[in-house]
């Protein structure tokens, strides 16, 4: 096969998948799906100015999924010779004639299927050679070293790259495939002042590299952070508003998301448990799934069950719309699938009327905690209870006052949304779920 990863190895990987289909219904398969992928990239890390790591890695492979009747069986392989596929095959078929039979398994119905596939603008190459990628890096943690004589050590800076493209076909006539690129620059660094030592980071990540912060400013923010951590006091035990900054405010609507995907619903683990239909957020909030955006970085043509993505309102005035469905949960819920089989595809948070610029929040809080950093894995999905370690600054007076970091957060996540009173302006789309600063009141603030 080729060596490049690109949309030429389309034709080639869909061909893969043709034959391990045909190979599955051969063998008696009532249903099959198939993925074949080819990927390649490059990490590079660099710390205080020497080369830690230099990581180049390809890789390749086939899944391939067979149902005889609602009876399923799955098996894989990082080898695309034909001999290595009909051996997958083989034992795919083997593995589901000893499975219990399950009446809401099965490929997705064939009038959900997408269509044509579009260009969604998410292949961006990056040519670059491991000298220029450590040079890049270099630069990223020289610029944040040079900020200021309290920023003494490194936890490194790292350059990622990565290309691949993927094919996935099933037996009811659907095949697409498509190429995509990643690109990331990150950097740590700790500051220290006579005993006090406090480390932070910041990073940027595009599908293309022109998209990319430069190294230099992503260094110097990196070192910017960790000197304003400088000095960071505990709390006393209270009740406050609380702001979450834009990349941490993502994790508290990833919560909502982890409660209303079919799998939660259907298990009954879930603290949203049939909330469709529900005001969960105040009305002024509104979420919206936008599966096309180009270049976003979560987005898609089609899920992994070969289902059309499409423009969706989940959440309309606070109000919840519905779940977040791949066939499987959508049968046992007797649902339809909405599309997200493999997740959500660019959420977007917005709040008319109630949204306000970084420094206009800070001015609302008036006395409160801004939260910078998340620690721990205290959120329990079933009950919403929502407990994690936290770091940032107490605002006092509309203005950031000091550090304070060995607090913890608490509440309940329910109660957290219904007291939601504004979203900042200041939007992160550097992932899945695209949201500014998130204002909350009445929060527990555990410290001293």
């Amino acid at each position: 096969m080729q060596q490049e990863v690109d949309a030429r190895r389309i034709p080639e990987l869909s061909e893969v998948v043709d034959s391990a289909l045909a190979q599955a219904r051969a063998a008696g398969a009532t249903q099959a799906e198939a993925d074949a992928s080819v990927q390649k990239g490059l990490t590079v890390t660099v710390r205080l100015g020497e080369v830690d790591t230099i990581e180049y890695h390809r890789d390749r492979g086939m899944a391939i999924t067979v149902y005889f009747g609602q009876s399923k069986g799955s098996a894989s392989t990082a080898d695309l010779r034909a001999d290595a596929v009909r051996e997958t095959v083989a034992k795919a078929c083997t593995f589901a004639r000893y499975t219990a039979a399950d009446e809401c398994g099965g490929l997705a119905d064939a009038t959900e299927l997408a269509g044509a596939v579009p260009d969604l603008d998410l292949d961006h190459p990056w040519a670059i050679e491991p000298d220029e990628a450590v040079q890049i890096a270099r630069n990223c943690e020289a610029a944040g070293l040079a900020v200021d004589a309290r920023v003494k050590n490194s936890e490194g800076a790292t350059l990622t790259s990565h290309r691949g493209v993927r094919v996935y076909g099933n037996t009811n006539g659907f095949l697409g495939g498509f190429p995509s690129t990643s690109h990331s620059i990150s950097c740590a660094l700790v500051a220290q002042s006579e005993q006090d030592m406090q480390r932070d980071y910041w990073y940027s990540v595009a599908r293309s590299a022109g998209a990319l912060d430069s190294g230099e400013a992503i260094g110097r923010r990196a070192a910017t952070r960790a000197l304003a951590r400088l000095g960071a006091r505990r709390l006393p035990t209270q009740r406050a508003s609380v702001l979450f900054s834009p990349d941490t405010a993502r994790g508290i609507f990833g919560h909502f998301i982890g409660a209303i995907r079919g799998s939660s619903q259907y298990r009954r683990s879930s603290f949203l448990l049939g909330a469709a239909g529900e005001q969960i957020f105040p009305s002024f909030l509104q979420l919206q799934e936008r599966p096309h955006l180009r270049q976003g970085l979560a987005s898609s043509p089609f899920d992994s069950e070969g289902v059309s993505t499409r423009d969706r309102e989940l959440v309309h005035d606070g109000v919840l719309d519905g779940y977040l469905l791949g066939s499987y949960s959508a049968r046992k819920l007797g649902l339809r699938t909405t599309g997200n089989a493999g997740g959500v595809h660019n959420l977007i948070a917005s709040a008319a009327g109630a949204s306000a610029s970084f420094e206009d929040l800070l001015k609302r809080i008036g006395t409160g905690l801004y939260v910078t950093e998340l620690m721990g894995q205290g959120v329990n999905g079933v009950t919403g209870d929502y407990s994690r370690g936290a770091s940032g600054f107490w605002v006092e007076a509309g203005a950031l006052a000091f550090p304070v970091h060995e607090i913890t957060i608490a509440g309940n996540l329910r109660e957290m949304y219904r007291n939601i009173v504004a979203l900042g302006t200041d939007v992160d789309v550097q992932g899945t779920i695209r949201c500014g600063s998130l204002l909350i009141e009445g929060m527990t603030i555990a410290g001293e």
